[in-house]
């Protein structure tokens, strides 16, 4: 009988999209073949502290549900050296070894999404689903992101990157000027709409600039471009393929967190989108090409600004959702990849990563 693959199934995080973790891993661990994988729950809570979990962690599936904080029993998560299987070290917690071979994390934003994670779990040898530390850094800031887009030549929407230290000489009359009224304002590193804000009033702009702020250190002013969203799912590592592309149709005035989790009514999805083949081909190359651009793996969902038949990049989402209503999921089902199949993919697609750079050296000759 063939030995099941251990997965971890890395979820929670320091990021305020923490909940929305939740929600995704549970679809996940839900849709995952139980003949296939081990499946093991890693719990990272509000303190950064890691712990080994349980199905109870889903019971409440509320936007509330938080993981909870470490049990009295000291039942802690560690890292040491002297992997049993593929890695260098393996986890292990008071109950005993917990040896995993490849992690599966369903992170979002801060701490999770940006690289961090990735870099720890390269440096431990254990292989992990998604983008590498470069492309998951790269996906996470939205400057680097459209600076990199610019300078291959895929349009994305103008935009002004401000600092803390701008804030006394941030000119609302200037920026809507150079903008266009109404702009975004933005954090630069963040997810799920939290801390946007469409601009259209000098009374709106100072309260915008406050709230951003808050999240990042970074933030973004964002030409708004009037037409239709589009997003397009992404699969692969050396030679990634697209899946068809999905409008959002927000009932919101744009796709805010609230339309995106709160509001069960808050957007339209179109699955497939009702577009002509040629611009579904145009839609699909560019989202290839934008994901090689940016050094991503595994997966990623990219979305667009359709406007005519003018095509801008906005972001790209290298951890994309995972829940009921996410996008990444829904469009592989209609190009014929069904959930449990992708995810299927996705772990394989981590382990031959790893593979593959094993054989790297890392010694030099001469």
């Amino acid at each position: 009988m063939k030995e099941k693959i251990r997965v971890g199934l890395l979820l929670g995080g320091q990021s305020v999209e923490h909940e929305i973790s939740i929600l995704s891993a549970r679809n996940v661990y839900e849709a995952m073949d139980r003949n296939k994988y081990e499946i093991f729950l890693i719990g990272i809570d509000k303190e950064g502290r890691w712990h080994f979990s349980d199905e109870r962690i889903f019971l409440e599936n509320g936007m509330k549900t938080r993981l909870k904080s470490l049990p009295d029993d000291g039942n802690f998560l560690v890292l040491v050296p002297g992997g049993e299987r593929q890695s260098t070290f393996s986890l292990y917690h008071t109950r005993g070894n917990m040896p995993v071979d490849v992690i599966f994390p369903v992170l979002h934003g801060t701490h999770g999404e940006d690289g961090t994670v990735q870099g720890f779990l390269t440096l431990a040898g254990i292989p992990f689903v998604g983008a590498g530390i470069l492309g998951s850094a790269i996906g996470m800031d939205k400057e680097v992101t459209k600076r990199l887009l610019r300078d291959a030549g895929i349009p994305t929407p103008h935009f002004r990157v401000f600092h803390p230290r701008d804030l006394p000489k941030m000119d609302f009359a200037a920026l809507g000027e150079e903008m266009g009224l109404p702009f975004f304002v933005k954090p630069v590193s963040l997810g799920s709409s939290v801390g946007v804000h469409k601009v259209k009033t000098r009374d709106e702009f100072f309260p915008a600039l406050q709230d951003a702020f808050q999240y990042d250190t970074k933030i973004l002013a964002e030409q708004f471009i009037p037409g239709r969203e589009i997003e397009c799912s992404i699969l692969g590592n050396d030679d990634p393929v697209a899946s068809l592309p999905g409008e959002i149709i927000p009932r919101h005035d744009f796709y805010s967190y609230e339309a995106k989790y709160l509001d069960k009514e808050g957007a339209i999805l179109d699955v497939p989108a009702q577009l002509s083949p040629a611009l579904i081909r145009k839609i699909q190359e560019t989202a290839v090409h934008a994901f090689q651009v940016l050094n991503c793996e595994g997966m990623a969902r990219v979305d667009f600004f359709l406007r005519g038949e003018d095509l801008f990049v906005n972001e790209l989402n290298t951890i994309p959702g995972f829940t009921a209503i996410s996008m990444y999921p829904k469009l592989w089902e209609v190009s014929g990849i069904p959930y449990r199949e992708l995810i299927d993919r996705l772990i394989q697609l981590a382990l031959e990563r790893f593979e593959r750079e094993k054989k790297l050296k890392t010694s030099y000759e001469g």
